[in-house]
């Protein structure tokens, strides 16, 4: 199958036709790599952000939690009213 890359705004990208999507069981999100000269795309391996909760967890049980960098506060958010 022959297909188009397209201007997308600042980008190129191109329309999957959804036959093929569900061909590959592809829906909603996928992993993009690039293999050699090949683009491979398929499902996600891991979940989005799988983890981080238990790891933030471990953070502050560790005590590892502390900000790297100081707050720091911009000229005039004395006055902002939240």
């Amino acid at each position: 199958m022959i297909i188009s890359i397209r201007k997308l705004g600042n980008s190129q990208g191109i329309i999957i036709p959804k036959p093929v999507l569900k061909q590959v069981g592809l829906e909603g999100e996928a992993e993009m790599i690039v293999e050699g000269n090949t683009l491979v795309l398929r499902r996600p391996r891991f979940a989005p952000r799988a983890g981080w909760s238990e790891a933030a967890k471990a953070l502050a049980e560790s005590g590892d939690d502390a900000l790297v960098w100081p707050e720091f506060a911009n000229e005039g958010d004395a006055e902002l009213r939240w």
